[in-house]
């Protein structure tokens, strides 16, 4: 087993997706034996400043001649000038969870300005790695050769004994239904889309629970909060903050219905670990949604469209029997998600290929 460097924007202890996945892979690379380096890089990314580009460069001129290296996709801007002085004595290969360019609120000059950078990094890599064909396709566009882009989805975790069953009794009454959300509180999540879909169902019984860091885009949290008073809704929509991974279970347990009004997701792990606790889904068609939802486990909209969303919401919230059998479906769907123990076999073996 190849010894590899793992370079990280900041602390690998965030709680999103992609870090998650990040975090998983290292702790299991290392229960499997092999030695892996976290670099966890200073500065502000993905516009890397100052900080974040000198941090990229020391991180890789400190590592010997052939050295193996994962590079998240989030960090590659850091390496605009140190991935060509570097590349060609180390072995690196991406990590990319979805492509920057693609990032919700960006102008066309600046979404093609960040894709001409990402396709250009990406050319001093080996491969790259990706949760999702959606995610393969995009890069294979960047020019990277299909045969260096290796698709390995994230693994989930088992639901606790109980919930699913916990959850159909209370489906037999005719009390307030949950709604959970898990996602940072970013434009990408499509949170003002929901609580706009929201808005028009105030005859039904619901509550809603949005799970998510409140830090990284305050003026989103702000714009989020305002449209909730706006609504009318305060006493019914919570932004909870983030809770830690092990936590996660009882709020899903807790659930009766997920919802995300996602933009883009280059897998969707929220929408994975639902559909593991057996819950009916609600989203959107976005990016690499779809493949991980298949349509007898979830209802999935167009993004950015309220009144589509909206009607979703209520055909599953006010129809128990319609709910029942998208619960079922998730089970069956989740039961088809690979384990994280083969998810870090995948990984390892994608990355030795690429890197050799």
């Amino acid at each position: 087993m190849t010894d590899l460097a793992f370079l990280v924007p900041g602390r690998l202890d965030q709680i999103t997706g992609g870090y998650l996945y990040d975090r998983r892979v290292v702790e299991g690379l290392r229960r499997n034996g092999r030695r892996v380096t976290v670099h966890e890089l200073a500065g502000s990314f993905p516009e890397a400043d100052a900080a974040g580009r000198a941090a990229f460069a020391a991180a890789l001129a400190g590592l010997p001649d052939g050295a193996a290296v994962a590079i998240d996709g989030l960090a590659l801007p850091g390496g605009s000038e140190a991935l060509a002085r570097e590349a060609a004595r180390l072995r690196i290969v991406a990590f990319v969870h979805h492509p920057l360019a693609l990032e919700t609120g960006l102008t066309a000059q600046e979404s093609g300005r960040i894709g001409r950078l990402e396709a250009a990094l990406l050319a001093h890599c080996r491969g790259a790695l990706c949760p999702s064909a959606r995610t393969a396709e995009a890069l294979v566009g960047y020019g990277v050769a299909r045969g260096q882009v290796a698709v390995v989805p994230p693994g989930t975790d088992p639901p606790g004994r109980g919930e699913p069953a916990a959850r159909e009794r209370r489906a037999g009454g005719s009390g307030e239904v949950r709604l959970l959300s898990v996602g940072t509180i970013t434009p990408r999540k499509g949170h003002l889309v929901l609580i706009e879909a929201l808005a028009g169902l105030a005859d039904l019984p619901w509550r809603l629970v949005c799970l998510g860091n409140l830090d990284r885009d305050p003026a989103n949290v702000a714009a989020v909060r305002a449209a909730i008073e706006r609504a009318g809704l305060s006493g019914r929509v919570e932004l909870a903050g983030e809770r830690p991974p092990d936590r996660l279970g009882d709020d899903y347990a807790a659930a009766d219905i997920f919802v995300l009004a996602s933009f883009h997701e280059g897998y969707g792990m929220a929408y994975a670990e639902a559909m593991a606790h057996g819950l009916p889904i609600v989203g959107t068609t976005a990016g690499a949604i779809p493949e991980t939802v298949p349509p007898e486990a979830g209802l999935l909209v167009p993004p950015g469209d309220p009144a589509a969303l909206r009607e979703a919401l209520r055909r599953v919230i006010a129809d128990r029997l319609l709910r029942a059998s998208l619960a079922a479906g998730a089970r069956r769907a989740a039961a088809a998600l690979p384990s994280w123990d083969e998810t870090v076999r995948r990984w390892g073996e994608a990355f030795d290929r690429l890197a050799g």
